[in-house]
């Protein structure tokens, strides 16, 4: 009999820890290779973790709730044959000294002490780490708000504290540090301090669900810290709504799912990002990350109420159909709750349908580090001036609003007016003769 430990895997770019929200198995029992073993939940979304071997479960590392990085041993299976594994003990040893080895020579010049877990707040090693490499003491730590769960402190809310506490001049002392800047994260804290709601009899208080407080977290991220600036323009969508009249039956027949007006756009979208690729970057303090591949995000209301955002990779080398098809697929991922890790990783400009809800246009806040998103509305009749060979007319015709919210840091006006206008002109240029 040997011992093999299950290893976090990795769950996408950016993903570092998971939260174990539950054991599909216990002690004792038996687990076939890619079997569910665990449940978990990361900042991005939630997913199951398949078993790497067979064999007993013998021991579990982590109970709910407990936080684990990604390539840290979460289980301990027997299996029959073949030699134990050390990778738990030496991982184990990596992840805890962490800190400890950041600590050494940041105690020398800034007199830092090792964070630990003395408090009732859990601090995961990677939070831990990051707040021994930029000399913030336990008693600041305890002082940054927590999206995750029970109120931790996750990777993402000290990137957001990192960024908004400022900065002294270096040769000043972290404790001194601290003070001068203390103006700040009591400005973050305070959009978490209870406010003064008055009792108008019979309200009910329901705290956030774990993905509306990380919904919360990174649109008031987002707003703080791109400078946000919307355009709008109208679209004639007469002929699209037409041709898709006329091809949804045999497209339903034929590959057993409908055709919607999303993946349309969303192939517009992906043909004016070709004519301007300054729109499809992201921003990394004064770095601008100019991508090759069009990978559009396609928000997506889920079941709950809750948002979340699949994105259709490198819709550059799609066709409508191949664009259709992908949409669907994470639509219904979306709504099953079946999508994984990478499914919402690597988006770089998104689309959101605002017309669904029956909305004319809306100015949607901008899915960090991307640096636009664009609203469509609902396609509606209104009447519209023609002009033709015979002079105006007044015609009916199916309109639809567009709006581009666009980072003014590096997006002015005419690149964000010039890009929206575009997908315009694409969708109202439409091939009737398109077969799908």
């Amino acid at each position: 009999m040997a011992r093999v430990e299950l290893i976090m895997p990795k769950m996408g770019e950016s993903v570092s820890e998971a939260t174990i929200i539950t054991w599909t198995k216990n002690v004792g029992e038996m687990v076939e290779m890619d079997e569910t073993i665990v449940e978990i939940a990361t900042d991005k979304v939630d997913s199951e973790v398949p078993s790497t071997h067979e064999g007993k479960l013998v021991e579990m590392l982590f109970e709910a709730d407990d936080v684990v990085q990604v390539g840290e041993p979460f289980a301990i299976l027997e299996t029959e044959g073949g030699e134990d594994t050390p990778a738990a003990t030496e991982t184990k040893a990596e992840v805890l000294d962490i800190p400890t080895k950041i600590e050494t020579p940041v105690a020398t010049a800034t007199e830092t002490t090792t964070i630990t877990n003395s408090g009732e707040r859990f601090y995961s090693p990677l939070v831990r780490s990051m707040a021994s490499e930029e000399g913030i003491e336990m008693t600041e730590l305890e002082t940054i708000p927590g999206t995750g769960k029970d109120g931790r402190v996750t990777k993402t809310d000290m990137v957001y504290y990192l960024k908004t506490r400022g900065t002294a001049p270096a040769a000043t002392p972290v404790k001194t540090e601290t003070k001068k800047v203390a103006p700040a994260p009591k400005a973050v804290a305070a959009a978490h301090t209870p406010v003064n709601i008055p009792n108008t009899g019979g309200t009910e208080i329901v705290e956030m669900d774990r993905m509306r407080k990380l919904i919360s977290a990174h649109m008031t991220m987002s707003k703080q810290t791109s400078a946000h600036i919307t355009s709008f323009v109208e679209a004639d969508m007469t002929n699209i709504v037409n041709w898709r009249n006329s091809v949804k039956a045999d497209f339903k027949k034929r590959e057993g799912q409908n055709i919607t007006f999303t993946p349309i756009i969303i192939e517009a979208m992906s043909k004016a990002v070709k004519d301007f690729p300054m729109i499809n970057v992201s921003v990394d303090g004064t770095n601008i990350h100019i991508h090759r591949n069009v990978n559009i995000g396609m928000a997506a209301a889920l079941p709950d109420g809750n948002l979340i955002v699949p994105v259709i990779k490198e819709c550059q080398d799609k066709n409508l159909v191949g664009i259709t098809k992908a949409v669907n697929d994470l639509a219904i991922r979306s709504r099953g709750g079946q999508l994984k890790p990478d499914d919402i990783q690597g988006g770089t400009i998104t689309m959101t349908n605002v017309g669904t809800f029956g909305n004319l246009m809306g100015t949607p806040i901008i899915n960090q580090p991307q640096v636009a998103i664009m609203a469509c509305g609902i396609i509606k009749k209104k009447p519209v001036v023609l002009e033709t060979e015979h002079g105006d007319v007044i015609a009916i015709r199916h309109m639809m609003f567009l709006s581009l919210s666009y980072d003014h840091r590096v997006v002015d006006g005419a690149l964000g007016g010039q890009f929206v206008r575009k997908v315009a002109d694409y969708l109202e240029q439409f091939d009737t003769n398109t077969i799908v």
